[in-house]
């Protein structure tokens, strides 16, 4: 198949590339950046911003998959840029469903979050979640195909410092001391990075088109356990170090805590009667009395 792939030289996206290209999928990667580890084999590399969708559809020519990963993914980053949340992954998600509704591309692939079922998240989850309401929708009006992939925590080659995992390791190789600022209860199902991109390729069947898929690990790793694990591959005697505080936007053990907020039915005094209020309506489009 002709694959598109937006943010394809980012973390998860250049590993997808890597096992697209493997598996005889033709790869067009659209991104901001070139990464100097991009394989070969590519068919198209367009340099671009997902906000400026003339850009954008330059690189949809004869596309039958589009992988949207293109984004502000970063929870922290998002935390305090509530602007550029709105612009990258709700704007920018809309700009790609926009192009795939005219180029009539069979599928819509989104990268998504576990932290759209949560309270946590700051406004990376509001933007995700948002996002996938307007997928949700354009699958309603235009009978565009998707598939929405619910990630949980990567880690794997290639990763930058904003990684939790690669944050755990580089502490323990360069300060000689396992350092861990959160809160020691935490919990997360942890999925390699390459195990991810496999995923996003199987559900390329059939089976899981319009579906919803949460991508994580098997088995639910303790913070205190991984710790221990880094601990014991730098050989370090030191004891590990914890710096509790408050997670802000990050949960502890069950990312799983959005409520349904029911509104509250409030009803104004004296309200005016409804065929009033419509004959004031007609007086005024006619500007005359009854």
């Amino acid at each position: 198949m002709n694959c598109l792939i937006t943010g394809g030289c980012g973390f998860l996206g250049l590993h997808l590339v890597e096992e697209l290209i493997k598996q005889k999928h033709k790869v067009v990667i659209f991104d901001k950046y070139r990464s100097k580890n991009l394989p070969k084999k590519i068919n198209k590399f367009y340099k671009g911003d997902i906000k400026n969708i003339k850009s954008l559809e330059k690189s949809f020519k004869n596309i039958d998959l589009v992988f949207h990963f293109a984004a502000l993914s970063d929870l922290n980053k998002a935390m305090n840029r509530p602007h550029d949340s709105v612009n990258y992954n709700i704007l920018g998600t809309v700009n790609t469903l926009e192009l795939c509704k005219k180029f009539r591309v069979k599928r819509f692939i989104f990268a998504s979050s576990i932290y759209v079922n949560s309270k946590q998240g700051g406004f990376y989850r509001s933007s995700k979640r948002a996002a996938e309401d307007y997928i949700e929708e354009y699958n309603k009006r235009y009978n565009l195909n998707f598939t929405i992939l619910r990630f949980g925590s990567l880690y794997g080659e290639r990763s930058d410092i904003n990684n939790g995992v690669r944050k755990i390791l580089e502490s323990g190789k360069y300060s000689k001391t396992i350092k861990y600022y959160g809160n020691p209860k935490s919990v997360r199902k942890y999925i390699y990075v390459k195990d991810a991109a496999r995923a996003c390729i199987e559900v390329i069947k059939n089976k899981y088109k319009n579906k919803h898929l949460i991508i994580t690990g098997k088995k639910t790793i303790s913070i205190k356990k991984l710790l221990k694990m880094v601990n014991l591959l730098f050989n370090l005697k030191k004891k590990i170090e914890f710096y509790p505080k408050k997670a802000v936007g990050h949960y502890i053990k069950n990312p799983y805590t959005y409520e349904f907020k029911k509104g509250i039915n409030y009803i104004t005094k004296n309200q005016i009667e409804f065929d009033e209020g419509l004959k004031k309506v007609f007086l005024d489009l006619n500007k005359k009395k009854l």
